[in-house]
């Protein structure tokens, strides 16, 4: 028998080994593949080193475990329980019916067998397990595009962190978060310094790859789940900082200048320095209801363009409330 059945694997359950042969001989001509199982212990071994498609199971079987006890254990069973399972039986007890679909039995074919019935009933249920199948991976599939999709719509394709939509929502997010919990949020606008003159001197291939460099090095100083980096816009990047007063923002600071001083990227044109670095402004707050989150965006601008006013390769930190102040 082939590994991989074309129209459906069948385990025939039964220790009566003339219903065996009569089911396997109808299942062939059916084109149906088969394994047989004389008793429940055995069965309950076979299926799980190859689980088949349905199963046909006796009810009454000895010695050992019954049918019903056997279709309890492959039902709480997570790698079995999707199986479909036909009872087989010369019962004519309704009682008998209802505790077998009750466990979790899909259907009942009652001896002696008729061939077209067992076939007919087989195929249904054939077919419905593969419509499952195919619903669930469809599933998967589409879950696995929406996910996509989503991180597409929420991340700067050149850089790959955020881009300024899921910047402005999460910003949002957190400032009422921050409202509500009454703690810190702290933001940091980045700048590359004399960038328009890099791309000029080495081409706009190479200035975004320093675009991606510096957003990797941002990302390494933005160490926690909840920090967000972001592409503001153009050589323009910000990180959020939730639950981050302006001391812990100012050691994110001068965490991105460490690393940034580690790339040494090549910047012959910069005034600053032969390599290339930002310039930061930071701003920092206990939002209430009373403030914008807009406010905590210009105050961050605002420091930010003090730095650069100051000789760029600094950040300045602004917390809400006070004036700038020089770091």
């Amino acid at each position: 028998m082939s590994d991989h059945p074309s129209k459906g694997l069948i385990l025939i359950i039964d220790d009566n080994s003339v219903n065996l042969s009569i089911l396997a001989q109808m299942l062939v001509v059916a084109g149906f593949e088969y394994r047989v199982a004389a008793d429940g212990e055995s069965a309950l071994e076979s299926v799980q080193y190859e689980p088949p498609d349905l199963i046909l199971l006796d009810v009454q079987m000895l010695p050992g475990i019954d049918g019903f006890e056997v279709c309890q254990h492959l039902k709480t069973n997570p790698a079995t329980q999707d199986i479909p399972i036909i009872f087989m039986t010369a019962l004519a007890d309704p009682k008998s019916k209802v505790k077998g679909l009750s466990l979790g039995a899909v259907d009942y074919i009652t001896k002696p067998f008729q061939k077209e019935e067992v076939i007919a009933r087989v195929k249904i249920h054939l077919k419905i397990r593969f419509l499952v199948q195919e619903l669930a991976q469809k599933q998967t599939e589409l879950e696995h595009a929406n996910h996509q999709l989503q991180r597409l719509a929420t991340m700067d394709g050149l850089t790959q962190v955020a881009n300024r939509h899921a910047f402005d929502q999460y910003l949002i997010s957190e400032w009422k978060r921050s409202i509500r919990e009454r703690r810190w949020i702290s933001l940091v606008l980045c700048d590359v310094d004399y960038f328009k003159r890099y791309n000029d001197t080495y081409g706009h291939q190479m200035g975004d790859r320093c675009l991606q460099q510096v957003a990797q090095a941002l990302v390494q100083a933005a160490r926690r789940p909840a920090d967000l980096v972001a592409r503001y816009g153009g050589e323009e990047f910000a990180l959020i900082l939730p639950n981050t007063n302006p001391s812990g923002a100012k050691q994110v600071a001068e965490l991105i200048q460490e690393e940034m001083y580690q790339l040494k990227i090549p910047h012959a044109q910069s005034d600053v320095s032969q390599y290339v670095t930002l310039s930061q402004g930071i701003s920092s707050v206990v939002p209430t209801e009373s403030e914008a989150v807009a406010d905590l965006i210009r105050i961050a601008d605002e420091a930010l363009y003090e730095a650069k006013k100051q000789g760029r390769n600094k950040f300045i930190l602004a917390p809400i409330g006070s004036g700038s102040t020089k770091v």
